[in-house]
């Protein structure tokens, strides 16, 4: 009987182990709806902080709106396997929390003297606190927890979106937004204001600002947050010599969804001397853009200290390792024609999507892919085509060196198809498949086998 005990211990925690790593580019998180990243990075690895969205029904939230009950935390040290934490908080265990509300909004977290203070907005069942949102704050001796929210919110602040952040000298501010922009300094403890609340000035006047996010580069404070300047969110920043401004509006980091997705929010961050830019967009809910998912893209400076402007991409960033399953649909480039990209199954978008190559010498290109020394023998390929058909896998370019020919039957089911592979030069390279004819091939995944 111990030993059954045992084995199937190790089973659960095989399984909970596995089921709590994702691996993804855009979005980054697959298996659950995630929006409004806060980005930090905590001995040397990259913890996400971002709301979760669920859906509204009669029992639970506003039908046709925001739906918030928890926040999960997720962590990577190469931006590309992420590992799911859990929850870190719940509406349910706040003491001041209206648990009916759902309206647990965008959240941060930041470290200061040992202690990791994770700061959240909703909405307070005690009208003490008076109407509208309030911020609290849950405090951990480790950056996933756990986390003991204090019994009431912090005094003197009513919004949403907080964003703390601790200057070079130590000071402590908080950023949140109720129609505007407000800052305070925090007392040493991070649980009270030690200065009054005041509106960051000289932002635009017109139209919806929200989501502040405050870093710091060079000696310039940037002052990042969205603004509805026509009719959905785009990414600005001002910039400042001083925390609490002045600033100047100095330009756009993302222009408003093409699609429609109504918000976008933010967090920037250097990661092994790199810049990204975390924010979110409707990918998993095309036709409700209550229910969102984390992206992350490269961010640049020019030599001026100004922001270039971010292009959001599938493929995101991050290095795949060849041996992975190369979600080809996430992809960098692809022909001007012949190629689409759809999900696998629409009544379960958390299942993802599919590559579908239409016409012959139409490509798709999945940049950065790792084969190390590694030797590989064949490719492996998920793939349905009706009337079968032909794949090239090439490196670098659609008429790069041709690592495998892959004949593709014909069925009406997916398939999962061995080939052979010629020498692969070690190393990170571009992968890109090409379609040798005109029966259209749809790919799931592919992989490499040693």
């Amino acid at each position: 009987m111990k030993k059954y005990k045992f084995y199937l211990f190790l089973i659960i925690t095989v399984f909970f182990l596995f089921n709590n790593s994702t691996v993804a580019q855009n979005p980054i998180i697959l298996d659950q709806f995630t929006a409004d990243p806060s980005a930090r990075i905590f001995n040397g690895r990259v913890y996400v902080y971002p709301s979760h969205d669920i859906l509204s029904n009669e029992s639970r939230g506003r039908i046709g709106w925001f739906c918030m009950e928890d926040y999960h935390l997720f962590s990577s040290s190469n931006l590309t396997d992420w590992t799911d934490h859990g929850v870190i908080v719940s509406q349910n265990k706040v003491d001041w929390i209206d648990s009916s509300s759902y309206s647990m909004w965008a959240p941060d977290c930041i470290a200061k003297n040992g202690k990791y203070y994770f700061y959240f907005p909703s909405n307070p069942k005690d009208t003490i606190f008076g109407r509208g949102f309030s911020i609290g704050v849950a405090v951990s001796d480790k950056p996933d927890g756990p986390f003991v929210p204090q019994p009431e919110p912090i005094k003197g602040v009513k919004g949403i979106d907080p964003n703390p952040f601790i200057d070079k000298d130590g000071q402590a501010y908080i950023y949140w937004s109720m129609g505007k922009i407000y800052v305070a300094k925090l007392e040493d403890n991070m649980l009270e204001l030690a200065s009054e609340p005041q509106v960051v000035e000289d932002l635009p006047e017109a139209g919806l600002k929200e989501g502040p996010y405050m870093f710091e580069r060079n000696g310039i404070y940037y002052m990042t947050y969205p603004h509805v300047q026509n009719k959905t969110e785009r990414l600005e920043y001002a910039i400042g010599d001083n925390p609490m401004g002045p600033f100047k509006v100095t330009g756009v980091i993302m222009d408003e969804s093409p699609t429609g997705c109504w918000t976008n929010h933010q967090s920037i961050i250097q990661y092994e001397d790199q810049w990204y830019l975390f924010y979110h967009h409707n990918d998993l809910s095309p036709k409700f853009d209550k229910n969102r998912s984390i992206r992350i893209d490269s961010l640049f400076f020019n030599d001026d200290g100004t922001i270039q402007k971010v292009t959001p991409t599938l493929r995101g960033v991050g290095v795949t390792g060849a041996s992975q399953k190369i979600e080809l649909d996430r992809y960098s480039y692809k022909s001007e024609t012949g190629v689409s990209i759809a999900f696998l199954d629409t009544l379960n978008t958390f299942k993802g999507w599919k590559s579908i190559l239409e016409q012959k010498d139409a490509w798709i290109r999945y940049n950065a892919v790792d084969f190390g020394n590694e030797t590989y023998r064949s490719v492996q390929v998920k793939v349905l085509s009706q009337t079968g058909g032909t794949l090239q896998i090439r490196l670098d370019k659609p008429d790069g060196p041709l690592l495998s020919e892959v004949k593709i039957p014909e069925g009406t089911g997916w398939k999962t198809v061995d080939s052979s592979v010629s020498k692969i030069q070690p190393g990170i390279h571009n992968l890109v498949v090409v379609l040798k004819d005109d029966n259209p091939v749809e790919i799931d995944w592919i992989r490499f086998l040693n």
